[in-house]
């Protein structure tokens, strides 16, 4: 108990050291964005006969994608034997919350299976580990779409045929289609989320605006591809074509500006993860106000100006004079 104490004292010094990163500006933004955008989507989840149940899935993914990603599971496991518990007790606390959520809406299923499964998420094996580079299947995407071949081999493989079951299951309504989207837009932000070594951008050997127009082709391209039958789903469903049009045009604009937001913030991951999230945040939660034409507007135009900006700055620095 002392050692277990202690661990999570420390996760809660490091919490706040991050937290001071981030900055007072952005965590004044992004917190408010994302508590309310997370509540309402948990909300409307719980209240849901059938929804309730992706909450304890959707769970599951987010701390195992979260744990997989840990830098320090390798100094762990070489230094605390048995630190698989303390990671365990890490995550049921994590999802706590989210059963209590569930408890006052009478979802006592839904509520017994979060806090189940949430420390399992302890026992997966690191990202970097989790298959031998001799032994990694050849990839149906570009190798210089690295994002997707990277994301695809640590977790993809498996969450998206899983959220495509469960867009069918619920293919009568809108919600199943349009939900298994969310989720499948959390998991690109993953991937995109880490900023590649800047050797890479150089090797491309393109101005700030070729190397982005490629980025966005590839980005959009696999990601309208691995959404089209979830659109298809929508369409043949209560939403029709024109509400599937819409759907997959928002969707596809968020992906474009999670892929801004890379570049925009390169090659400081937690800024960029910070944008990223803001921007999604803001996407869910403000469809019909007023203000989110206007705000969208200064997303899009702003991402566009950064992200050359700081490519034109990354690569001017790395540009060797003849």
């Amino acid at each position: 108990m002392p050692a277990l104490r202690a661990y999570l004292f420390l996760r809660l010094h490091l919490l706040g050291r991050l937290l001071r990163e981030v900055g007072a500006v952005r965590l004044g933004l992004l917190g408010p964005m994302l508590v309310l955008a997370g509540g309402r989507g948990l909300l409307l989840a719980a209240a849901h006969a059938q929804g309730q149940w992706a909450v304890p899935v959707l769970t599951m993914l987010l701390l195992a994608s979260a744990h997989r990603q840990r830098a320090d599971l390798r100094f762990l496991a070489t230094s605390a034997p048995g630190f698989w518990q303390w990671l365990a007790v890490e995550y049921l606390l994590l999802a706590l919350p989210v059963a209590l959520v569930l408890l006052l809406f009478r979802d006592w299923g839904a509520a017994l299976l979060t806090i189940v499964l949430a420390p399992w998420a302890a026992l997966l094996p690191p990202r970097q580990e989790s298959r031998s580079s001799r032994h990694k299947a050849h990839s149906l995407f570009r190798s210089e779409a690295f994002e997707w071949v990277s994301g695809m081999r640590t977790g993809g493989l498996w969450a998206w045929p899983l959220l495509l079951a469960g867009a069918v299951w619920q293919h009568q309504s809108p919600l199943g289609p349009i939900v298994a989207l969310v989720l499948w837009l959390l998991l690109l932000l993953a991937y995109y989320g880490t900023p590649e070594p800047v050797t890479m951008l150089v090797l491309a050997a393109r101005t700030p605006r070729q190397f982005l127009r490629r980025r966005l082709l590839l980005g959009l391209g696999y990601a309208g591809l691995s959404a089209a039958p979830f659109f298809w789903l929508l369409a043949v469903g209560p939403a029709g074509t024109g509400g599937t049009l819409a759907v997959g045009l928002f969707w596809l604009g968020l992906v474009g500006l999670i892929i801004l937001a890379k570049y925009a913030f390169y090659p400081n991951a937690t800024h960029i993860r910070t944008i990223q999230a803001l921007v999604v945040g803001v996407a869910l939660l403000l469809p019909g106000n007023p203000v989110y034409p206007v705000l969208l507007l200064v997303a899009v135009g702003g991402l566009i100006w950064q992200s050359q900006r700081r490519l034109q700055v990354v690569l001017g620095e790395q540009r060797v004079p003849e």
